[in-house]
């Protein structure tokens, strides 16, 4: 197996890809902490199970928040269970790209450096996530012609235009998956007058979330507490449910869209208007999205190929594609 692996260190997953093995790993980034001793128990997909369901004495965090690592040590102890399931043991330290939010601040970058290297891995090159991502949705990001790229994660999107390598323009703003299944239990709550979690809320995005009218209406069945008798209730949802939930973070989304095209150079307005607008991340799923930003922007918008994973790919296959490891690496 190579030694140079590819690391997203998202806020909902987190990705290793290897050249000759592609995706590796592909596991919630979770951990489950005993609270008592302070050690972390179980990671990714065995933690996400007691998510909302923690035994006494169990607490289940995220460390990774916003794109951005928020507990550090938690997520040193994550990364290095992740990569001594997908990789094994070694003797030497494999060399990583890792890919971060296009607008991040030294102490975060700072921080992804460190946890790398305390989690066992060299010091890491970083590479900006629209960039990877449009790597991995396989534009040709060393052209001189302008492409734009919308990275819907957990807990950032990045929105850039790309052209001769690198970001000319980029924004990365914290609407995102999260913030939509905020905004479903939020609805839930002052609609129905019931609690629902957020295990719950993230499980009816997936299943129907929608910002556009469907021909065919979609509904789940959730349950959850009510506020008045505080008693389990259970309702249905329907997808017009979700169109009303996620109207506000997703007009967001798009004003955040548009203000990136505003400052964007006629020429590359041009091009972008041939090539259209490209969207990668598990976000960018939601039944409708890319119809709206089209209506409102009047670009055509396509979503990639496996677009939850192309920010991984596109950072294992930086080299490949044209872009030399300095240009991305660590920025002291």
């Amino acid at each position: 197996m190579s030694r140079k692996l590819a690391i997203d260190l998202g806020t909902s997953t987190i990705q290793i890809y290897t050249e000759g093995k592609g995706v590796i790993l592909n596991e919630p980034s979770v951990i489950a902490v005993d609270k008592y001793l302070n050690k972390a128990t179980l990671v990714g997909r065995e933690a996400a199970e007691l998510f909302e369901r923690e035994p006494e004495g169990m607490e289940v965090v995220r460390p990774i928040r916003d794109g951005v690592i928020s507990r550090f040590n938690h997520t040193v102890v994550m990364l290095k269970r992740f990569l001594k399931k997908s990789y094994g043991r070694t003797l030497l330290p494999p060399e990583a790209v890792i890919a971060v939010p296009s607008i991040v601040t030294d102490v975060e970058e700072n921080a992804v450096r460190d946890a790398a290297v305390s989690a066992g891995l060299k010091e890491p090159f970083l590479i900006d996530e629209p960039v990877a991502a449009a790597i991995g949705a396989g534009i040709d990001v060393t052209s001189d012609r302008g492409h734009m790229i919308v990275d819907i994660g957990g807990g950032t999107t990045d929105i850039a235009v790309i052209c001769s390598g690198g970001a000319v323009l980029s924004s990365s703003v914290r609407v995102a998956g999260d913030e939509m299944t905020a905004a479903i239990i939020k609805y839930v709550r002052n609609k129905y007058s019931l609690l629902i979690g957020e295990r719950t809320a993230e499980e009816a995005k997936i299943a129907i979330g929608s910002v556009w009218r469907r021909n065919d209406v979609q509904t789940i069945t959730v349950t959850g507490k009510n506020l008045k008798t505080r008693a389990p209730l259970l309702i249905e949802l329907t997808s017009y449910d979700m169109t009303e939930a996620l109207l506000e973070p997703v007009t967001r989304l798009i004003e955040e869209i548009c203000a990136v095209i505003e400052k964007t150079p006629p020429e590359l307005v041009s091009d972008i208007a041939e090539n259209g607008i490209v969207m990668t991340g598990g976000g960018c799923q939601i039944y409708g999205l890319d119809k709206m930003i089209s209506s409102v922007t009047g670009l055509p918008v396509r979503v990639a190929d496996d677009p939850t994973l192309c920010v991984v790919i596109g950072a294992g296959k930086a080299d490949s594609a044209g872009l030399s490891p300095v240009r991305h690496k660590y920025r002291k």
